[in-house]
């Protein structure tokens, strides 16, 4: 069975009028775009704030003025006196050419200014053990010889029965001299005090001697006080 349309259906019958509206269109497109007409754009550079530009203070460079001291004072000046007379005027005597207030009958006193000498300590360091130990001449057995040969013992302390051990500490100097006698352990003091007196009674040692340098070496010795 074949299908029928009706008229106002079918578009074939206007398929001319469609035609016709889109030329008129794309007519009218084209006239528009000849017809378009760009416009410039024109900045006004002028118009446009300047550019702000700070100025940066500078602080004034102040030099300080260099402050002489003033000047020393000037010296006094010494007015020279001067006495004019007449050429006709005798001088009596030689002692108008001073002043006449000077006192020739004045005494002077003068006063004697003692002068304290400036005492110099030791300060040189006294060694207990060195390398090479002070020695009594002719070595220790010629020094407990002199010990026992040197000390007369006190009549008192024989009285009294007294008899015991001295010790007696002494400092050998860089000279060999014995200085700086003193009782180590106080025992009697007529005892103590003959003990003293035989050590400082000593002749020169030979002094101490550390890395090939004399020097101040500390020694003791005891000195033994025995009723016979």
């Amino acid at each position: 069975m074949e299908i029928k349309k009706t008229p106002k259906a079918d578009l074939e019958n206007k398929k001319t009028l469609f035609t016709e509206i889109g030329l008129a269109i794309a007519l009218g497109l084209c006239l528009a775009a000849f017809e378009y007409s760009t416009q410039e754009v024109k900045i006004d550079l002028e118009a446009m704030p300047e550019e702000v530009v700070v100025e940066e203070e500078q602080a004034p460079v102040t030099r300080q003025e260099e402050v002489k001291p003033p000047p020393p004072p000037p010296p006094p000046k010494m007015a020279d006196v001067l006495n004019i007379v007449d050429d006709n005027v005798e001088l009596d005597d030689e002692a108008a050419l001073f002043d006449s207030e000077f006192d020739e009958e004045a005494e002077v006193e003068f006063q004697e200014v003692e002068v304290e000498e400036e005492v110099v300590e030791d300060t040189e360091e006294v060694f207990i053990i060195v390398e090479q130990m002070p020695e009594f001449p002719g070595g220790n057995e010629a020094l407990l010889k002199y010990l026992a040969t040197s000390v007369k013992y006190p009549v008192i302390a024989q009285e009294n029965g007294i008899q015991g051990r001295v010790f007696v500490s002494f400092v050998i100097d860089k000279n060999g001299e014995v200085t700086n006698v003193r009782v180590a352990r106080p025992f009697d003091p007529n005892l103590d005090k003959e003990a003293v007196r035989v050590v400082q009674s000593m002749p020169k040692w030979t002094p101490g001697k550390q890395r090939g340098k004399a020097v101040k070496v500390s020694y003791n010795v005891p000195i033994n006080f025995v009723l016979q």
